[in-house]
Formats: C-alpha cells, sequence, structure tokens
C-alpha cells in the first residue's frame, strides 16, 4: 500500500534535485539518484554520521521506503551511497537542498504572515576539534543562517577565519531565498554591499555597528 504522504515528500524533494548531473556512465546505473540522495538526506536528519550507518537506516526502513520509492536494485551498499555523494558536484547539491528547504519553509505558515516576518541570523562560528596541528589545517569556521521560527538551518559557507566572513556572507546571501525576512548580523558584516545585496533580495536588515561606524550611511 503506498504511503501517500510520504509519496508526495519524495515527489517534492526528486522535483529539486533532479537538477544534479548524474556522474555514472547510464548503463551502469542500478539505484535512481534522487532516491540515493532522499535515502541518505532521510538517515542522516535521523542521526547516521556514515555511510555504513546510512546503510543501516536504509535496511531498517526497507519496508516504509518500498511504499513510495521504486529500489529496482534494492537497498544501495554503504559503498554505493560513499562513491555517490564523493562523486556528484557539491555546488549543485547544495543549492538544490538550499531550494528545496526554501520551498518547505513558503508551505508553512510562518513564513506567510507578512505583519510576522520570519528572522534570519547570520553568525560565524569556529567549530570545535576542526583544527589538525599534524597536517597544519586551521580550525574550520563556518558562517550559518538560520531561519527562527522553524529552528532550521538554511545554509552554510565555510571560511578559513573569522575576518574571512565579509566574503563568505555575501556568498551566502547569493543562494538563500530571503524575501520578506529580517537578516540580523554582528559588526563584522556591517557592510554597504552586503546592505544593499539584503535589500535586493527583498528583504530588511539590522546590523550591528562598531564605534568606529558611528557616521555609517548605507
Amino acid at each position: 500500500m503506498e504511503d501517500t504522504n510520504s509519496k508526495k515528500a519524495y515527489d517534492n524533494f526528486d522535483y529539486h534535485f533532479s537538477q544534479i548531473s548524474d556522474p555514472r556512465q547510464s548503463w551502469k546505473v542500478i539505484h535512481p539518484l534522487s532516491e540515493i540522495l532522499f535515502i541518505c538526506v532521510l538517515a542522516i536528519i535521523s542521526g547516521a554520521e556514515d555511510f555504513i550507518e546510512i546503510n543501516d537506516y536504509a535496511k531498517t526502513k526497507r519496508k516504509w521506503l518500498m511504499t513510495f520509492l521504486t529500489l529496482p536494485g534494492g537497498i544501495p551498499s554503504h559503498d554505493t551511497f560513499n562513491r555517490i555523494l564523493c562523486a556528484i558536484d557539491p555546488k549543485e547539491f547544495e543549492q538544490c537542498f538550499v531550494d528545496w528547504i526554501s520551498d518547505y519553509l513558503h508551505q508553512l505558515p510562518i513564513r506567510q504572515d507578512k505583519d510576522d516576518p520570519d528572522i534570519i541570523p547570520i553568525d560565524g562560528k569556529t567549530i570545535r576539534k576542526s583544527e589538525d596541528k599534524c597536517k597544519a589545517n586551521k580550525a574550520i569556521h563556518m558562517v550559518s543562517a538560520l531561519s527562527v521560527k522553524s529552528g532550521m538551518i538554511l545554509g552554510q559557507r565555510k571560511c578559513n577565519e573569522k575576518s574571512n566572513e565579509i566574503t563568505a556572507i555575501p556568498l551566502l546571501l547569493k543562494i538563500l531565498d530571503i524575501t520578506g525576512c529580517i537578516i540580523t548580523i554582528d559588526a563584522m558584516g556591517c557592510q554597504k554591499n552586503i546592505a544593499h545585496q539584503i535589500r535586493e533580495k527583498g528583504a530588511d536588515y539590522v546590523l550591528a555597528l562598531k564605534g568606529n561606524q558611528g557616521n555609517l550611511v548605507s
């Protein structure tokens, strides 16, 4: 028996992620790309942290997955999940993921209330224990955009250090749908070009100022 709600959710996912180029040779394809990606996303949301756990999740949920996926080759192996995720274009995946989340958010009442706009703080954080002194790799610094109303991370951009937030924030804003929202950024991101970009994308902003920026006019 088909799980109607799950089928609708997958169809919406497939609509957005069908834009990703399939790196495989067509005559070798056993598992549909969108089904592999959908299982991966479900597994990671459920707490899977590696390819073996993704495969374990799929095996556990096989009966349910078969109510709305075709799975012509059965459940993909952990090696298949590994190969596919390593082979696809990460930028294509990122844009598809952001568009998918944006589409989902726009269907929620919280985004449809124009009198109570969503607030999206953009902030940078250094990931703990991400530094690798043996390989001389600095700690990873991520700039993230959070939807306050939904509690969801809308997008992220990696930068080498905090000072690089100035270049990372415009790149993050470029891929986000922020129409009708209020963007908040600390003093690091208080730049005229960032303010103009936010307005051009149909959003408002609240930017913190440093003491030496008291005469700033945007």
